[in-house]
């Protein structure tokens, strides 16, 4: 009788560890680049790659770790699919030569591709040291410009990209390009307003993608749409200096497919030149933009603060004499409130040869003092449904259609 209630008691108690086992995930996999040849004020660019390349190939979840320290880091591309869920922890500040020129390889300065289940956190810095590149960069002559972006991420899924900092890109600081159900959290993007053509964040041919609590300040719009978007929740993010949220510029190129669903909730805006935009090219290629939402915005001395522009020409590159054929529909426009640099608080100028359609117009406060008189708005094309207060009145008097 004792002998079997020893054989019991061990039988339980293995079967008690086995079943606690069972409820622990694994511990996961180190791999520190320093262990890979990274040295502070030495190119890292093959011991990231080195690392990443064992991570990848690991079977359980592991975390790759840029420690803190100043890096120089050249063009690094990582690639999958990889074997189990992977972080990179980016601890550092990493800099990319000053030289576009020096920058050799294909594609942008940081590149990440097909992976699943995949974080890049930590305080680090990505500084692309983009002075000497603003100078050189010709796109108001030329149509084929391109500098590197400062991070670039391709056919992402489940990923997130959480609390790093993006500073001073030669061209775009973030370009998501083919994701689904990605997540930037915390993010902070940093450049002067003379940073020409640095988008924060442009995301396009991508779904369910989430942007919440960032703080954008740089010289282009601080997130931009491009074609091919379904579901973008933008929430809590500060953006200025820059051109603020847009979607476009739309209808350039032939072929492009529809934006659907764009949602900025709970934003601020500071001394930006526009806040939430919509802009299509006239004499445009055919498009679809529908359901957008904007709600509950502060606009803190923005030059434009409302404004769907479908007669957008920069470096005048097109015949403003025909109409776009990008057809804007479902908007909403709830709860915006604060200051104008300019008389022209909201400006809805709709293609003429398709009218907008589907845009509401509610609770609108915002203010400007200037020597020419109140704030005012100005519309095209267009005849709105309002719900609420509109300061100013909102197409009093200005709608054609």
């Amino acid at each position: 009788m004792e002998l079997n209630i020893k054989i019991s008691s061990a039988f339980i108690l293995m079967l008690f560890l086995a079943q606690l086992g069972e409820g622990q995930s694994p511990a996961r996999a180190v791999f520190d680049v320093t262990k890979y040849g990274a040295t502070p004020n030495g190119d890292i660019s093959k011991a990231v790659m080195d690392a990443f390349k064992e991570a990848c190939a690991a079977t359980s979840p592991s975390t790759i770790v840029i420690p803190k320290g100043t890096f120089t880091m050249n063009k690094v591309k990582l690639q999958g699919p990889c074997k189990a869920p992977l972080e990179l922890q980016v601890q550092a500040t990493l800099q990319a030569p000053p030289d576009p020129k020096q920058l050799t390889g294909e594609g942008e300065w940081f590149t990440i591709n097909y992976l699943d289940h995949f974080t890049l956190s930590g305080t680090g810095i990505f500084d692309g040291q983009g002075k000497a590149a603003w100078a050189q960069n010709d796109c108001a002559k030329s149509k084929n410009c391109h500098l590197p972006n400062n991070l670039s991420f391709n056919f992402l899924t489940n990923s997130t990209i959480q609390d790093i900092t993006s500073k001073d890109s030669k061209m775009f600081h973030v370009n998501v390009n083919g994701c689904k159900n990605l997540t930037f959290m915390r993010v902070k993007i940093t450049a002067p307003p003379e940073s020409i053509n640095t988008d924060g964040i442009h995301v396009a041919r991508s779904s369910n993608v989430n942007i919440t609590d960032s703080v954008i300040g740089t010289g282009d719009d601080c997130i931009s749409v491009g074609d091919e978007l379904e579901q973008l929740y933008i929430t809590r993010v500060t953006c200025g200096p820059g051109h603020g949220i847009s979607v476009g510029s739309l209808g350039k190129t032939p072929g492009e497919k529809p934006v659907v669903g764009v949602y900025v909730k709970n934003c601020t805006f500071i001394n930006t030149d526009n806040g939430v935009r919509v802009k299509t090219w006239p004499a445009s290629h055919q498009g679809v933009v529908t359901d957008l939402h904007y709600e509950d915005i502060i606009v803190q001395n923005v030059s434009n603060p409302i404004v769907i522009d479908q007669v957008y020409c920069p470096y005048n590159q097109c015949n403003k004499d025909l109409p776009s054929q990008v057809k804007i529909s479902k908007v909403s426009i709830k709860n915006i409130r604060g200051t104008s640099r300019t008389q022209d608080a909201v400006l809805l100028l709709c293609s003429k040869g398709l009218p907008c359609e589907g845009v509401e117009v509610g609770d609108i406060d915002i203010s400007y003092n200037g020597k020419e008189g109140p704030a005012k708005s100005n519309c095209e094309n267009v005849k709105p449904t309002f719900v609420g207060k509109q300061n100013p009145p909102v197409c009093a008097g200005t709608l054609s259609a």
